[in-house]
């Protein structure tokens, strides 16, 4: 289920352990990090099996796990009073970072690779820099014996106590993470600020966050069997960030010819990244077919625009426009399996078909509206008035009888539509096609018995978290959000808000098994909006609290899970990595209330109104908006025999199409050496949308 890529496997050892590193352990210490030692012996024969495989095809889980990440464990030291400083700094840049970036023209998420970089030369920097208690032990030792230590060594060795270990950054990464797991949720109370000016108390947010970042943890600690511990849960994004790491602290520069391009690539890109992000910005997005028709007008202008346009929000499809800003090009993709790239290709040109077909072929009437927009749109393709017709969060009838039914652009009615039927193809692929393996999962789990040799070796050299620890994150999430909505006027009454939860508890395990599996989720917001739409009508806000509930709550048990397969992979003990998830959840919490507040106060006319320009924009807000609202408004939308009845039935497409996939892999399970279950229609079909 991987990327399809020759790699130079890893010499891998298991070490067994007793706190130290014995002499022998050492051999093979050295053995796994290509050094040679001279008192070393014969070299560990458990290597032997990867050395016989200089190159080996990455295609399965099992693959990933036997040759592409090693078993190595040096079993030195994590929770530091340095990594625990340099986590908390680095959960306060990241939380800060991909808060800003939610209202940037382009939403991008700030890489683990990029955070491993930079803790990386300031935890060597702390490690070099300041007195180093170690050194001053071994002095101590060498003229008094094995006495007492002095309490200013002591003192040293908890402030600096050696050199920056591969557990110190992996964890001071890791709680970074942790903390920026739930910026998207902010964009709640940015549509709720700008769009029905009812103002957001800091308690809300901040209980509001920390209640769906929790929950979402506790569902993915249940979900361990699946989520973590199973051979197939490679989580292919993270491979890159885990590769770094152990690249940074096992090789050296000199005799690591990866390692050096690396360093090579990462300073030309520092320096480079100065002209397109301050001196020639135009650098961002180039339009050459655009450049080329400048003097077009009228008609033919419009349609060029909508083709080739892309610069801005909203503008075009961008097709042919070329990025010279390696910010907005990322490394992401690279890591990703080759078939989901493929999905990738097949459903983005199925994308630009299909829009172009609906706006020229005027589908949902869209020729008398905008080619792109994420707003709710009055008949005259003008903004609808929002705030006017749901005053205090609540439909006003008459005021929707005076501004009319809104409208959606063909363009987002699709995107909305195919949103639904990638959930609908999410579920029935996962029971259809990975039922028994999960079930087997489960099993395997109860029974003790795991195929990944990286959770072997956890398990039989670490404590596991406790299954009641995540029980009481649980509840005690679940109680500071019951807090939010019985204490603050949200519109969104408790039992709607226990469904909330359901829902999320329901679809959480598909998501995190396509995500683990693929490297790639699938957006089940829409799924959230719509259900909300049905049970709270006239009420968008509460909508979108439904939405955040569930929706996030997915999400973050995604993200979270990610990271605690990341743990696996480093060798963090299960429990250090619970509770600096945990950490980083909370901390996250009151640094994206703190930078959202600072955005939209500084910013308001910006993203509410427009596409916004080069620096900001509100079309993240705007669409989260459009899409609760419009649910709202449900039975004047999206009613059997209204203009987007067809938009809900899209679940029902989404699961009809992988029933026939599944069809007709019964009985015709390859074409040629192709093999018909890796076709994922879940992914092509949120590609094509």
């Amino acid at each position: 289920m991987a990327s399809t890529a020759a790699v130079s496997s890893e010499k891998g050892s298991d070490i067994s352990v007793s706190g130290q590193v014995t002499p022998d352990e050492k051999t093979a210490v050295n053995v796994l990090s290509g050094e040679k030692d001279d008192k070393a012996g014969e070299e560990d024969p458990s290597t032997e099996s990867d050395r016989n495989s200089d190159d080996v095809i990455i295609i399965t889980g099992a693959d990933a796990a036997a040759h592409l990440i090693p078993v190595r464990d040096d079993f030195d030291p994590v929770l530091t009073f340095r990594s625990i400083i340099l986590a908390s700094g680095l959960a306060c840049f990241q939380a800060v970072m991909n808060q800003i970036y939610q209202f940037k023209p382009t939403l991008i998420t700030i890489q683990g690779t990029f955070i491993v970089l930079i803790s990386y030369f300031v935890g060597n920097a702390w490690a070099k820099l300041l007195p180093r208690g170690d050194k001053f032990e071994s002095k101590w030792r060498a003229k008094n014996g094995q006495g007492k230590l002095p309490k200013w060594i002591l003192f040293l060795k908890f402030i600096n106590p050696g050199p920056w270990s591969l557990k110190e950054h992996s964890i001071a990464a890791i709680t970074a993470t942790s903390a920026s797991n739930v910026s998207s949720v902010s964009q709640v109370w940015a549509a709720q600020d700008l769009f029905y000016d009812i103002p957001i108390s800091a308690a809300t947010v901040i209980l509001s966050t920390i209640s769906i970042g929790l929950f979402g943890y506790g569902l993915c600690g249940i979900m361990r069997p699946i989520a973590v511990w199973h051979t197939e849960a490679v989580y292919w994004s993270t491979l890159p960030t885990v590769k770094t790491l152990q690249g940074l602290h096992w090789q050296q520069v000199k005799n690591s010819k990866p390692l050096r391009y690396f360093w090579y690539a990462f300073a030309g890109m520092s320096v480079y990244e100065i002209f397109p992000a301050y001196v020639f910005p135009w650098l961002n997005s180039i339009s050459i077919p655009c450049l080329a028709a400048q003097k077009a007008t009228g008609s033919t202008a419009t349609v060029l625009t909508n083709l080739f346009g892309g610069a801005t929000n909203n503008e075009g499809l961008g097709l042919f426009s070329v990025s010279l800003d390696w910010q907005y090009l990322t490394s992401f993709q690279t890591s990703l399996p080759l078939k989901l790239q493929l999905h990738q290709l097949v459903g983005l040109g199925a994308c630009f078909v299909a829009m172009l077909g609906i706006y020229y072929g005027n589908g949902w009437n869209s020729r008398s509206l905008p080619f792109m927009s994420t707003r709710l749109l009055s008949a005259n393709g003008t903004a609808y008035p929002v705030s006017s017709v749901f005053p205090g969060g609540v439909l006003d009838e008459a005021a929707l009888l005076e501004q009319g039914i809104p409208k959606l652009t063909g363009s987002f009615a699709f995107a909305m539509l195919m949103a639904n039927a990638a959930i609908g193809a999410l579920i029935v692929h996962c029971i259809l096609f990975w039922g028994s393996d999960i079930k087997r999962a489960y099993k395997s789990a109860r029974e003790g018995r795991f195929d990944d040799r990286h959770h072997d070796h956890m398990a039989k050299h670490y404590k596991e978290t406790p299954w009641w620890w995540y029980i009481i994150v649980l509840v005690g999430s679940f109680i500071l959000g019951l807090i939010v909505v019985l204490k603050e006027n949200i519109t969104l009454p408790v039992w709607a808000y226990i469904v909330s939860l359901l829902v999320g508890i329901i679809i959480a395990p598909f998501s995190v098994i396509l995500y683990s599996r693929y490297g790639n989720g699938i957006a089940t917001n829409n799924i959230s909006k719509m259900l909300a739409g049905l049970m709270l009508p006239g009420r968008p806000i509460g909508n979108m609290y439904f939405a955040a509930w569930s929706h996030n709550v997915i999400s973050n048990a995604v993200n979270l899970s990610n990271d605690l397969k990341m743990g696996e992979y480093l060798k963090i003990p299960p429990r250090i990595m619970f509770l600096t998830q945990m950490y980083g959840t909370i901390l996250g919490g009151f640094i994206n209330y703190a930078v959202m507040i600072s955005i939209v106060g500084s910013n308001r006319e910006l993203l509410a109104d427009g596409n916004g320009n080069s620096s900001w924009s509100g079309a993240t807000s705007q669409a989260y908006n459009t899409n609760a609202a419009s649910w709202a408004l449900a039975p004047y939308l999206y009613r059997s025999g209204k203009e987007y009845s067809m938009i809900p039935l899209g679940i029902v497409i989404g699961a009809a199409a992988v029933i026939v996939h599944r069809l007709f892999y019964q009985f015709v399970p390859k074409v040629g050496n192709f093999d018909v279950s890796e076709i994922n229609m879940a992914q092509f079909i949120q590609y094509a949308g």
